[in-house]
């Protein structure tokens, strides 16, 4: 239907809008695609194919702040494309009832994530120790990246504070950098998912192009207006909507 098209153009827009601005925009979409009536399986990956190709601008923009991150790069790009891909396939092999129910408290976590991205960002400002990422070890951080991935494939709403967590005990406090780094690293997740997704029919095309015009149109103007809309104001009204959202949704489970 038509007014389906719009209410869905509208919130992909605002989606990328928040994206650009603080992050969350799943939390937006998703749960809009649920009410439309879309099986929370098929809306979950109809939005991951919209939503990837904004984390391909935000890469773009931190490219300067990227250097000397390659092995970086290549040992946590690959752990987050077979993260990604468990991540994926364990939501294909989900059944729908099951995922459904999981909703209010996929929601309601990464709601909580967000709510701790402000934390974590201070403290990757923090000064780097000298050898921090030897003394931590890089198996804890490929662990943690890993768990990391398989949400982010699973659901991934959130997931970007779990990697800027990993980063940190990796000695890496230059937010910037980070951000860049953990954008690449969201591409490689949600892009074997994408490719997952595709090969088991569960995309609802012409919606999730639609969306992702949307949601990019949406990053543009949200990158050219975050100097005069409070981040601060953005952040709470989100973790506002992902509460009464996972409210709501419970509410009518029971």
């Amino acid at each position: 239907m038509l007014w389906h098209g719009a209410i869905m153009f509208i919130a992909a827009f605002f989606a990328g809008v928040i994206n650009s601005i603080a992050g969350g925009g799943m939390l937006l979409v998703f749960p809009v695609m649920i009410w439309l009536g879309v099986d929370p399986k098929i809306a979950n990956a109809t939005c991951t194919v919209a939503l990837w190709p904004g984390l391909f601008a935000g890469l773009f923009g931190y490219r300067r702040e990227m250097n000397d991150s390659s092995i970086m790069l290549m040992r946590l790009g690959a752990i987050s494309v077979v993260g990604g891909g468990a991540g994926a396939w364990l939501l294909i092999a989900t059944p729908s009832l099951v995922f459904a129910r999981l909703v209010p408290v996929l929601i309601f976590f990464a709601t909580i994530l967000f709510m701790v991205q402000g934390p974590v960002n201070r403290w990757l400002r923090l000064p780097s120790a000298e050898n921090e990422s030897t003394r931590r070890g890089w198996t804890v951080v490929i662990i943690i990246q890993f768990f990391s991935a398989m949400y982010g494939g699973y659901f991934g709403a959130g997931n970007g504070i779990l990697m800027l967590a990993a980063m940190g005990l990796l000695g890496l406090h230059d937010i910037h950098r980070a951000n860049g780094v953990k954008n690449f690293l969201g591409i490689c997740i949600n892009g074997i998912a994408v490719f997952s997704f595709s090969i088991a029919h569960m995309v609802l095309w012409p919606r999730a192009l639609l969306m992702a015009v949307a949601a990019t149109t949406g990053g543009y103007v949200g990158a050219r207006m975050a100097q005069r809309v409070g981040r601060v104001f953005i952040r709470r009204a989100v973790v506002v909507i992902g509460f009464v959202i996972t409210a709501v949704m419970l509410w009518r489970m029971w």
